[in-house]
């Protein structure tokens, strides 16, 4: 092979994609790769170790040392690189080598290429299909392969051929043929030309898991083909193709596969089944007499020594039994460290020669004496191939038991026999099964229900027995079913030659279908890489985050890897900081896995995440966001998207910028399966690193760009917290005409309220509805202080549209807060004593006095309808129903807010005002000095969220924010602060500032006037609350309902809380038609059908019935016809039933608790408690303890002990079965 070109995959371009991706570089993976190619298809071969050389291989024990990576399972311990050449696997009692590089196996092997016995092929598990073109594809790997065997017989196979007859019952010395060049051949007929060859091979990059492409879902931008699968080779980075190919070993495309299916990829039950070692055991002769040259030769010797009298290839002679194994004899390498042989990992035969026959034969070989005579014996045979390989979740390793190998007797004692010819020292292994040829775990069968793929090679999806998932593949060792008894190289080949018949067929045809006549063009046909998926040229940053918290009230940890990658860094100047825009090192794919055992037992995994540490969002310029977006999957298969968000307002002086860094608003929503309609799971809440996670984070930080990133995420809360200068401002929208040309028309009623004062009513009709002969009933709308939270010309589903839609007549009341007709002397109370009741009059007056109106009120209009009612100036018989925004008869306000309306802000704000109390808000009005002043104070007073936008300022330095920012459209905002809220009367302030002091609602003096009359209140009401605090909180609600409850039960009283709302976003937000308005529909509607609500509860006391029959002591030695064990609900009706039937029956249970026994306090209580820890070991109690509590991970199981069973101590709650687990399959 030859290097043409090195192509680097880089991490923004995750579009470098590929037809097929091939896994592992062994005899599949190989034919597989090769095959695809010369079809013209597009193939990258992923190799985990590195591409090894002729001079690379160690050639001395030192150097050996270091291609070797040892996992001990037993003793939790590893060492060695992990691309090492040897990777060795020790597990209980078994021992398992594979080879790690590009080429697999063949790379250490001895090329060994014997066609697969007709045993092997005639056992029950091997694939049918398989037989029909077995012969064929055989002689085609054979040709691939180039096998041939030497003409001449080395010194081992000429001794091994002597002494091997009579040694077995029956002998067969068979023809070794190796995939080793001994003499100059001519090259075949029709090489396949380098150009033909279309494969992109990366060693060094291991494959993780593959999971399938979830289409959209966190897509990265600008890529638009969408392939099928994504094999990721490390939590964050991945590739994308149609189709896979997994030739990783057997070890390695197991473990592929169960970190796949952890990932929610749907496998067959028996994945990691049939795991076979192919009856390997291995024996070592030393001190031998006989010529046998086993030691392989140095490069001086190889030069010197004549071919015909060199040790020879690996393996020379392999001898079959008839008792069903074959022995192979072997020379040793001149790398290999002999020690191990000779008394380390083995045990000698016959007795009495230990770890000093090797120290003796190193020292004779010191003084120039030279080394014994020495043979490695391999046998192999036909095991059970009932092994197992698993998944260890605790380790994420791989762990595995090997099968029964019911010969290893025989073999031994075939080794004993050869050894006794030989003469010298057997030592044979410690290990039940030293395995050098794996096979099985993903076996081939004919459905999902007996093996993994199927004869194909296609991995079953057991949504149903024969389906398969398309575009996914095994071509290795893995596939075959049982063990064949010989060397499987040749085997392995074969099976991939089958699987490549169907694979490349399947590829071509689909590409036709997407692509007809279009063939791929690449420039680099193929192409040999070391690197890894990354830029050289990119700052990169990797980042290790861990947050804990809880979400729905359930504990969850979330570990977080987060790859931070730019290429740009000098494009990004000052320019850009200073518009705010934030840097591209700040935002980055994120892997990792998620812990919330209430959800799922095992750990969720990211598949796919984004996070950006500086969003900026127009409508909150002052505001920086951390955001966080992860598509988890669960082994169950199903799939959730948790979002996030840290949220760091310049509020108070960075006094909470610990907590806002800190913590992570998150939901967890599940992912719909396709077809379903079912409900699916929406969780909220929060999630923090702590001071120790966080310096972790800092500490961990890796990469080439990670001083440039901590001083770019610094640089961001330094201008946040510290400088406060906007990230960007509002657009500046214009609101023209054409929001009032498009709304309903309306008309407007001026009105003389009892006092004398004119307000207006605006009032709307759906046309369309005229004709009706039963209009639904008219609607009064109450505002909040001076604000429009009803009629919104900018917003396509305004409440008022919403209510024609639902076909009612829509009064909206503008009061003398209002600032069309604002009052330069006005509480809240004359709205609810003169306002009010002459909006009702004219209604009354329209429609007939036995009208009933329904009431929609927000902030100060909720206060001033139970004023109202309460204060007895409207009988509550003219109202159907009343809901209320953010208020009711109480008023709770935020810590915030709360403070500011203790000190004396309203009292100075009034003496600056003087005379004139309605403040002009619209900047190009012009005001006089007092208003100024008072708006030049407001802009500095401190408030959770700030705006470029002065009049916005203004209102929320005055009242505190109304809304958050990133609820309300640009329109709307522009709309509100510029054509809405030009004016803001301040003369009801005293009276709400003694309202708001008090916590609920009082006259104009102070006295609670209106409390006392609950009787007045003989109506429906809802109360709705904003969830995300920001002036009224929702103990406004909360008590309102609870008084109502108390006071009027017979009517329905609702109580809702909407997340992610605060004060009048609730009415004006882009979503409130959406989240907030059905809510009022429906009350409205039920309001119809008002009746008695009372809550009845039935009272259901039932007494337990005791059936337990006292045990005496001198009973033991009689006998039953019935024994009952134990005396719970199950075992009583057992014993009861059969001692009514005249059965003998013994009941046996630990003790009898009367009522006397039962523990009344702390101390008793501890002395009737068995607690059982698993995780800890540790057990205490008395064994018949009452409660008996076990602990095992992170579960807790509590039973009772005593006659009774868990009537002892349950609720005694007797529900009937439902009828949905009644219907349950099982």
């Amino acid at each position: 092979m030859t290097k043409q070109a090195e192509i680097k995959l880089r991490l923004e371009n995750r579009g470098d994609d590929y037809d097929a991706i091939v896994v592992g570089s062994g005899y599949g993976g190989s034919v597989a790769a090769c095959r695809m190619s010369a079809a013209g298809i597009k193939v990258c071969l992923l190799e985990k170790g590195r591409r090894w050389k002729a001079e690379d291989f160690p050639t001395d024990r030192w150097k050996i040392m270091s291609a070797v990576r040892y996992e001990n399972q037993n003793l939790g311990i590893r060492f060695g690189p992990e691309d090492a050449l040897f990777q060795l696997h020790e597990q209980k009692d078994s021992l398992a080598a594979v080879a790690c590089g590009l080429g697999g196996g063949s790379l250490v092997n001895a090329g060994v290429m014997l066609p697969t016995p007709i045993r092997a092929r005639r056992n029950p598990k091997w694939p049918k299909e398989w037989e029909r073109d077995w012969d064929i594809c055989e002689s085609s790997a054979a040709a691939m392969l180039r096998i041939q065997s030497s003409s001449v017989k080395f010194p081992i196979a000429k001794v091994m051929g002597q002494i091997a007859e009579g040694e077995f019952e029956e002998s067969i010395e068979s023809s070794v043929k190796l995939s080793v060049k001994f003499d100059v051949e001519e090259p075949p007929s029709n090489p396949p030309k380098l150009e033909q060859i279309r494969c992109t091979i990366r060693t060094k990059c291991q494959a993780r898991y593959v999971i399938k492409n979830p289409h959209g879902t966190c897509q990265p931008g600008g890529i638009s083909r969408k392939r099928r699968w994504r094999v990721y080779i490390n939590e964050i980075d991945y590739i994308t193709s149609d189709w896979v190919i997994l030739s990783a070993g057997v070890l390695g495309t197991t473990e592929m596969l169960f970190q796949s299916q952890m990932r929610g990829l749907r496998l067959s039950d028996t994945l990691g089944s049939g795991f076979s070692c192919n009856g390997n055991t291995l024996a070592y002769v030393a001190g031998s007499a006989a010529p046998l040259k086993g030691y392989g030769l140095n490069r001086k010797q190889l030069s010197e020594i004549p071919y015909q009298d060199r040790p020879g290839p690996s393996i020379s002679s392999s001898h079959t039994s008839s008792l069903g194994f074959t022995i192979q004899s072997a020379i040793l390498p001149r790398a290999y460290p002999y020690l191990l042989f000779e008394g380390i990992t083995t045990y000698t035969w016959p007795t009495g020669y230990q770890f000093f026959h090797g120290i003796v034969d190193r020292l004779k070989h010191f003084v120039g004496l030279g080394l014994s005579q020495s043979i490695i014996l391999n046998a192999m045979g036909y095991d059970e191939s009932n092994g197992k390989i698993m998944l260890d979740k605790d380790t994420d390793k791989i762990c595995f038991h090997t099968p029964q190998d019911p010969l290893l007797p025989r073999k031994i004692k075939a080794f004993q026999k050869l050894t006794k010819k030989l003469g010298g020292i057997l030592f044979m292994s410690k290990y039940r099964s030293t395995a050098v040829h794996l096979l099985g775990g993903c076996n081939a069968s004919s459905d999902s229900s007996g093996g993994v793929c199927n004869h194909k090679g296609q991995v079953f999806d057991p949504k149903t027995p024969a389906t398969v998932h398309a575009g996914l593949y095994v071509c290795d060792a893995s596939l075959i079913p049982c063990s064949v008894g010989i060397n499987p190289s040749l085997t392995i080949a074969t099976a991939a030659e089958h699987a490549c018949r169907y694979l490349v067929q399947d590829i071509l045809e689909y590409k036709n279908k997407i692509s007809p006549g279009v063939a791929a063009v690449d420039q680099n046909q193929f192409s040999v890489t070391g690197k890894n998926l990354e830029n050289d040229n990119a700052s990169t940053v990797l980042i290790k985050e861990t947050m804990r918290g809880y979400v729905g009230g359930m504990p969850c940890t979330v570990h977080l890897k987060m790859k931070m990658q730019s290429q740009n860094l000098k494009s990004f100047d000052k320019r850009n900081w200073f518009i705010g825009e934030p840097h591209p090192l700040l935002r980055g794919k994120a892997g990792g896995y998620v812990v919330f055992r209430a959800i799922e037992k095992e750990k969720l995994h990211i598949i796919d995440g984004e996070t950006d540490l500086c969003v900026v969002d127009c409508r909150t310029p002052y505001t920086q966001y951390m955001r966080y977006r992860l598509l988890v999957a669960a082994a169950s298969g199903s799939r959730y998207i948790l979002e996030g968000k840290k949220i760091m307002n310049p509020f108070h002086f960075a006094l909470y910028a610990w907590r806002e860094t800190t913590t992570l608003h998150v939901t967890f929503n599940q992912v719909a399966p396709s077809g379903s309609t079912g409900t699916v799971l929406n969780l909220k809440g929060e999630l923090r690193v702590s001071f120790l996670e966080l310096l972790k984070c800092f500490i961990s930080l890796k990469g080439n760009g990670r001083g440039r990133f901590v001083h770019l995420l610094l640089q961001t809360l330094l201008r946040t917290y510290v400088l406060q200068i906007p990230r960007g401002t509002r657009e500046n929208f214009t609101v023209t005409d054409s929001y009032d040309k498009s709304y309903p028309s309306s008309t407007v009623d001026d009105i003389r309220t009892a006092d004398g004062f004119i307000i207006r009513c605006r009032h709307w009709r759906n046309p369309s509805l005229l004709n009706r002969d039963k209009l639904l009933g008219p609607i009064l709308l109450l505002n909040g202080y001076s604000t429009e939270s009803y009629w919104l010309p900018t917003e396509p589903h305004d409440l008022v549209r919403t209510l024609l839609e639902e076909g009612h007549e829509v009064w909206l009341l503008q009061t003398r807060l209002h600032p069309l007709n604002p009052a330069n002397n006005a509480t809240i109370e004359d709205i609810g004593k003169y306002d009010i009741p002459a909006a009702f009059g004219k209604i009354l007056e329209v429609h007939g006095p036995s009208t009933k109106i329904h009431v929609v009120a927000h902030c100060v209009g909720g206060l001033a309808i139970h004023i109202a009612l309460m204060g007895g100036h409207v009988s509550a018989t003219h109202i159907a129903s009343l809901s209320c925004t953010n208020s009711s008869m109480f008023f709770k306000l935020t810590a915030m807010a709360t403070i500011k309306m203790w000190l004396p802000l309203v009292p100075i704000s009034m003496a600056i005002l003087g005379k004139n109390k309605i403040l002009p808000l619209l900047g190009k009005l012009k005001g006089s000095p007092r208003h100024r002043l008072l708006k030049f104070i407001a802009q500095y007073l401190p408030r959770y969220e700030r705006c470029t936008c002065m009049e916005c300022e203004v209102f929320s330095g005055i009242f505190g924010n109304t809304f958050w920012h990133e609820n309300i459209s640009p329109t709307m905002h522009q709309w509100l602060n510029k054509q809405s809220s030009t004016k803001l009367p301040m003369s009801a302030f005293p009276h709400l500032r003694r309202i708001c002091n008090s916590g609920f609602i009082v006259d104009n003096n102070g006295n609670n006037s209106f409390l006392i009359h609950p009787e007045r209140m003989a109506i429906s009401t809802l109360y709705i609350s904003g969830g995300r605090n920001i002036l009224v909180t929702p103990e406004t609600s909360y008590l309102a309902n609870k008084y109502m409850k108390l006071h009027q039960p017979s009517f329905r009283h609702e109580r809702v809380v909407v997340d992610d709302f605060g004060h009048s976003d609730l009415l004006i937000g882009e979503k409130s038609h959406e989240k907030v308005f059905s809510h009022i529909i429906s009350h409205v509607k039920l309001a119809k059908q008002q009746g008695n609500y009372l809550n009845l509860r039935k009272n259901d006391n039932k007494e337990a019935l005791d059936w337990g029959i006292e045990q005496r002591p001198d009973d033991r030695g009689d006998d039953y016809d019935a024994i009952v064990v134990g005396s719970g609900y199950g075992g009583s009706v057992a014993a009861c039933r059969m001692s009514t039937a005249g059965i003998k029956v013994c009941q046996l249970e630990s003790r009898r608790w009367k009522a006397e026994d039962f523990p009344t306090d702390s101390w008793k209580m501890m002395s009737a408690v068995r607690y059982e820890n698993r995780n800890l070991g540790i057990r205490f109690g008395p064994e018949d303890a009452l409660f008996q509590l076990h602990e095992q991970k992170d579960s807790l199981a509590a039973v009772a002990c005593g006659l009774g069973g868990g009537s002892l101590v349950n609720a005694g709650v007797m529900l009937p079965t439902p009828i949905r687990a009644r219907r349950n399959p099982k």
